[in-house]
């Protein structure tokens, strides 16, 4: 069912799927999807986990074996390329909090920070700036990714240029630390 829920997300966009359309999908009437999840709120929580735990294994994967900015370049195409494939579930993960320490969603958004954390270990980062780090990578990255998603590079420049570009913007502010 969050499989499907998912690939409805991304083809639909996260605000458009209904259960109703989901159980279309599915093949089965709407009241039969509550034997399987409690609800759409419960339903795009799971769907978050799963875009997170997703990404983490994107990203996780992308960076094995490298290190320094070639870790940051791996890390920054793995993650826009899950954003561009997998855009309404992954937007279902903004504004998506745990609710405790057991909720998948922590599980599967530490992952991903790990993951991330793992690229800044190749860097000189102060313990202290760790987060002020982490949160540029995600608000970069994550920035880049979701405007290209919404279709929101309109100008004539490349837009791979432009990401390669970012890639190197932020390799040379980290090294600069």
């Amino acid at each position: 069912m969050v499989a499907a829920g998912a690939a409805l997300a991304d083809e639909v966009g996260p605000s458009n799927w209904t259960m109703g359309l989901l159980a279309e999908r599915v093949g089965v009437r709407t009241p039969s999807l509550y034997k399987h999840v409690g609800g759409q709120e419960d339903l795009s929580r799971r769907i978050a986990a799963l875009a997170l735990s997703e990404a983490a294994d994107a990203v996780g994967g992308a960076i094995q074996g490298y290190a320094g900015r070639d870790a940051l370049a791996a890390a920054a195409r793995a993650f826009r390329a899950f954003v561009l494939r997998h855009p309404g579930r992954y937007a279902t993960t903004i504004g998506m909090e745990p609710r405790g320490p057991d909720d998948p969603l922590a599980a599967a958004g530490q992952r991903l920070l790990e993951a991330f954390m793992a690229v800044l270990r190749g860097y000189e980062i102060k313990e202290s700036d760790t987060d002020h780090a982490l949160r540029m990578l995600r608000s970069l990255y994550h920035g880049f990714a979701t405007l290209q998603a919404a279709g929101g590079f309109q100008w004539s420049a490349d837009i791979d240029e432009s990401y390669e570009w970012l890639i190197a913007f932020t390799d040379r502010g980290l090294r600069a630390l």
